[in-house]
């Protein structure tokens, strides 16, 4: 099945009654090189992991940008089997329709057979306006928190919302 177009994405937002705010920006593959766009468009800006567990579950993982996730105690707050790790190029293709630099929670309206568990953190929720790319890391859409859960639901995918586990805190050494 074809997977949707960004126009597509923002038509399908606005068929729900979303107001979606986009702007196009410089592509940008990293948090660090999208500091200018978030100078520009306020709101919570994503960091967004599309990982696998040891059986082959998937999980999109989006999260506030400067949020520290713990990979290595997160299977363990959403239900995994096992460690996680990252999901392939390819596999990003194939179930969620996006390239590497360009996963956004919106991309699980491409998971029509319903093979990504959606994620959220509370970290990132706890904002009015929340920016993901609209499949396409050259531009950023803001939408309401209540609109994202909205549309996430919509394509089947109702949403984990949980605190994601931070790294632990490294304690002095007092020898």
């Amino acid at each position: 099945m074809a997977h949707l177009s960004p126009q597509e994405l923002l038509d399908r937002l606005s068929s729900l009654g979303i107001a979606a705010e986009t702007v196009e920006h410089a592509p940008v593959f990293t948090v660090a090189e999208s500091k200018s766009v978030k100078e520009q468009v306020p709101g919570a800006h994503s960091k967004n992991l599309f990982v696998k567990d040891k059986k082959g579950r998937f999980f999109l993982i989006s999260a506030k940008h400067d949020t520290e996730i713990d990979l290595k105690r997160t299977h363990e707050a959403i239900g995994a089997s096992g460690r996680l790790s990252f999901g392939s190029a390819e596999q990003l293709r194939d179930l969620l329709g996006v390239e590497p630099g360009s996963v956004t929670a919106f991309a699980v309206v491409n998971d029509t057979a319903g093979r990504v568990t959606m994620v959220l953190d509370a970290n990132l929720m706890e904002h009015e306006r929340v920016n993901f790319h609209p499949l396409i890391n050259s531009m950023t859409t803001g939408v309401s928190r209540e609109d994202l859960v909205t549309f996430l639901r919509d394509t089947g995918h109702d949403p984990l919302i949980l605190r994601l586990p931070e790294p632990a805190a490294e304690l002095p050494d007092h020898t």
